[in-house]
């Protein structure tokens, strides 16, 4: 078995070799064969000619005086035009982008008015200097610096974080897609149409994840073909996976890479801090899980047929450039599809609505089913990390989980949902009779119009949003605890054992403050009788790798834990929670169980208490 396995391997990379050199022989595209490509905003950085129309134009308007940002605008317009009159020229029957241009304090932003046919793109200045002013320590505002964009996932990463984990998960969000802001993001980007941002900064995602990373990882740790690990390949119109079983050895995969086959790795949050921190911060900002994966692409090839994704994709350039073509749905059907498609072919698919190249520093974020595909140029390869969100977070999948609980609750409460159909119902209602209008068909219709507008006031909603909530606290990274939160927190107590001797105990006492370690990480649920705790603190760094984590408390438990999500970020002393019945002297008690499951932290590190104290406890 073990020759056998060695000459399908063997082939593989002898397929693997034919891919590098058919991919080799063929031209790289440098430019767009769309408008939408908008010249990789190459206006910025060449001066173009103007007609005399054009000076016309402008000496028309000499009394405004418009900012730089407008300058600029009015330049890449007349550039789009310009281009269309070349290309009607050049016998290529192509068209200028006809495109709303608006400028603004972020850079240029290209936006189509078709959404669905158009893309954003932005383009950063030149990073300014900044200020060599002296200032006197006194003079330093750091609340303000702090609360000022990142310059650099190294800048973000050495914050302070924010009192308030939305906030930071904020902040963080705000790094990502900077310097486009969140509200102008979700009221006209999300779920609408691709962005690509060019920041003329290669080091602005470093540190992230490299290929000297993804070696280490490959060296350390078990990483698994096909569980962690694939090896692809797409050429000549196929895609095909070169997966061979077992251990992804380092010199393994990299003589497959050197053939021409793209490795993608499958949970780097797993193995990488920055991605665990990145994407577990993320998550909370969405409420749901931020997945991860990382290409990485030999120069000159392709490894993925043109597909769309099930999630909202985050594409983050990390070293060399990478060509990306992107296509808009093919039909109403595709339009933020529920599951990710098969491969198509390029014929299946159209012309490009962005033809670009990203370099380092640059994102991409397109909506789920939008087409893409994507290659390495001929002199130099690409790797990039996607960023994958929103996956089966819809209304739909809200009204999956509320419907049948409504219809059940109903069912219970409403005698007319009980009472029986028409004795005749199938005399006039079925496919046969779907183009008929007998009077009995239509009353029929009605009523279940009119059921189905009372079912939504049977609708537990609270009850469907912790279902909700559950699956996303099973589906979530469990948090990177900052050196804030481990110094109050059971993950930085003085607790420890030599020479079989324990020393360094804490208590908690009914004065000291605490709050929830985060605003996501624990969610409530009650069934009348018991409360569950969902939590993620202790899942695994991988997809469900374990079972869902809660922990049980009494139903009398229930206020004192509602009080501590509401009362978030505040401290509150432990006294204070509510507890009734048979378990109201018992705050402690709970506040421990909570804080050994690493659920709260106190507002102060806890101090060691003496001998004399623990013997008193």
């Amino acid at each position: 078995m073990a020759d056998q396995s060695s000459d399908v391997r063997a082939k593989k990379r002898v397929s693997a070799f034919a891919v590098f050199q058919s991919q080799k022989s063929k031209s790289n595209p440098s430019t767009s064969a769309n408008s939408n490509s908008i010249l990789s905003m190459s206006v910025l950085n060449k001066s173009k000619s103007k007609s005399k129309k054009e000076k016309k134009a402008e000496k028309r308007k000499a009394n405004d005086t418009p900012s730089k940002p407008m300058q600029m605008a009015k330049k890449l317009r007349m550039s789009l035009r310009k281009r269309g009159k070349d290309d009607d020229d050049d016998g290529k029957d192509k068209k200028a982008v006809e495109s709303d241009l608006r400028a603004s304090g972020d850079g240029i932003s290209v936006n189509g008015t078709n959404n669905e046919e158009k893309a954003a793109i932005y383009v950063q200045q030149e990073q300014e200097q900044p200020s060599t002013s002296e200032k006197s320590p006194n003079q330093e505002n750091e609340a303000s610096e702090d609360r000022a964009p990142a310059k650099n996932l190294e800048d973000l990463f050495s914050r302070t974080p924010h009192t308030d984990s939305t906030q930071e998960a904020a902040r963080f969000f705000e790094w990502l897609i900077h310097p486009v802001k969140a509200d102008n993001f979700f009221s006209h980007l999300f779920e609408r149409k691709p962005l690509l941002l060019r920041r003329h900064n290669p080091s602005y995602n470093e540190g992230l994840f490299s290929s000297a990373e993804l070696d280490k990882i490959l060296r350390k740790n078990d990483i698994q073909f096909t569980r962690n690990l694939d090896i692809t390949s797409y050429t000549d119109g196929k895609r095909e996976t070169h997966n061979p079983e077992g251990r992804a050895l380092a010199p393994v995969v990299w003589d497959y890479y050197q053939n021409g086959c793209s490795i993608r790795m499958l949970n780097p949050q797993t193995y990488s801090h920055a991605v665990w921190k990145l994407n577990s911060t993320l998550q909370e900002y969405f409420s749901c899980l931020v997945g991860a994966n990382v290409y990485l692409t030999p120069s000159g090839t392709q490894g993925f047929a043109p597909h769309y994704d099930d999630i909202e994709a985050f594409v983050i350039q990390l070293e060399g450039k990478k060509h990306w073509r992107l296509y808009k749905p093919r039909n109403g059907n595709e339009t933020l599809p529920r599951f990710s498609s098969g491969n198509f072919s390029q014929e299946d698919i159209g012309e490009p609505i962005l033809d670009t190249i990203l370099e380092p520093g640059d994102l991409l974020y397109f909506p789920r089913g939008i087409i893409h595909q994507a290659n390495a140029l001929e002199d130099t390869h690409s790797l990039h990390i996607t960023l994958s969100t929103c996956q089966k977070t819809t209304w739909g999948d809200f009204l999956e989980k509320l419907v049948p609980r409504a219809l059940q609750v109903a069912l219970e409460e409403d005698v007319e949902f009980r009472h029986a159909l028409p004795r005749d119902y199938l005399n006039y209602m079925g496919i046969a009779f779907a183009d008929t209008t007998h009077p009995k068909r239509l009353e029929f219709l009605q009523k279940v119009s009119q059921l189905m507008m009372k079912l939504s006031f049977y609708a537990p909603m609270d009850a469907a949003a912790d279902k909700m909530a559950t699956d996303y606290m099973h589906d979530a990274m469990p948090p990177v605890i900052s050196k804030e939160e481990e110094s109050c927190s059971i993950f930085g107590s003085s607790t420890s054992c030599s020479k079989g001797v324990v020393s360094g105990k804490t208590q908690l006492e009914n004065e000291t403050e605490i709050r929830l370690l985060r605003r996501g990480v624990a969610r409530l649920i009650s069934d009348g009788n018991q409360c569950h705790v969902y939590h993620c603190m202790e899942n695994a760094r991988w997809y469900h790798g374990k079972e869902p984590q809660f922990m049980e408390v009494p139903i009398e438990a229930g206020p004192a834990i509602e009080h501590l999500i509401q009362t978030y970020p505040e401290y509150i002393t432990i006294s204070s929670l509510p507890l009734t019945g048979e378990f109201e002297e018992q705050q402690v008690e709970l506040a421990q169980k909570l804080y050994e499951t690493g659920l709260i932290v106190t507002k102060s590190p806890l101090q060691a208490i003496s001998e004399d104290e623990e013997e008193e406890v």
